[in-house]
């Protein structure tokens, strides 16, 4: 028996997914909250592992329960164990060569940006920040440079272990809502910092201080010194992962709808 949990957090107040000997990150929680619910320890693997203060919309995982409990319970028995900031969505029964990272598809992620004359408050942890007036031509001309199978050493941190820089990049998409910015990404997956790198391009390029094509430069250069400097993770979020629709796996979650949509 095989399940599969959809997860939502705001990333914060944690040290990233990856759990760690001080038990302060996003797995750790959920790993003693499962634990606390079924009495026994219960271990999880992740579709996507996010960093310090990224947040998680979709993320999924499995687990092999060691107990045998109704599908809801799992959702309402675990969230009574976490706090407040993180919470099991749903839960499915999925077969047994159902793996959450290695059978996924694809992932998404989106970036949520403040455009303001003044720094936020409310938003504060939940949406990154830009003091200067950005392009919305210039931003999607650079990113359409990006979309396609590339090496993306360039946007990699030099702690990333992923076994290859070669990533496929299927789209990106800059909308503006209002004061705010969203950037959605789709790829095959995703370096190290990738995302949050490239949003540094961006708006580097939005704001006009480098031209679009620069944008191929810095990809070409297969250099991170090359790149602007890695934006920060306050408003990135890991929407989540998607896989072949005979796992009828849930795409969608209410944390979802929270952010501004074009």
């Amino acid at each position: 028996m095989r399940l599969a949990l959809g997860i939502s957090y705001r990333g914060q107040a944690y040290n990233g997914w990856q759990s760690q000997p001080d038990g302060r990150t996003v797995q750790d929680q959920l790993e003693s909250a499962l634990s606390q619910f079924a009495a026994v320890p219960v271990r999880t693997m992740c579709a996507g592992r996010t960093d310090t203060g990224v947040h998680g919309l979709n993320q999924v995982i499995h687990i092999d329960p060691p107990v045998q409990r109704e599908l809801a319970s799992w959702v309402r028995g675990t969230n009574r164990f976490l706090p407040a900031d993180i919470a099991v969505q749903w839960c499915h029964d999925v077969d047994g060569d159902f793996h959450a990272r290695n059978s996924a598809l694809g992932r998404r992620y989106a970036y949520l940006l403040l455009e303001s004359a003044v720094r936020p408050a409310i938003e504060a942890g939940v949406a990154g920040w830009t003091h200067r007036t950005l392009n919305a031509d210039a931003m999607r001309a650079a990113a359409a440079l990006l979309v396609g199978d590339h090496d993306f050493s360039s946007f990699r941190s030099a702690e990333c272990q992923a076994a290859s820089p070669v990533k496929q990049m299927r789209s990106i998409d800059v909308h503006r809502v209002g004061a705010y910015w969203r950037v959605d990404f789709d790829g095959s997956a995703f370096l190290h910092h990738m995302v949050r790198n490239i949003m540094g391009c961006l708006v580097t390029i939005g704001s006009g201080q480098r031209p679009p094509q620069w944008m191929s430069e810095v990809l070409a250069s297969r250099s991170r010194q090359v790149a602007a400097p890695t934006f920060p993770a306050d408003g990135l979020y890991f929407v989540g992962p998607y896989y072949d629709p005979r796992f009828a796996l849930p795409t969608h979650t209410p944390a979802m709808d929270w952010l501004p949509h074009p």
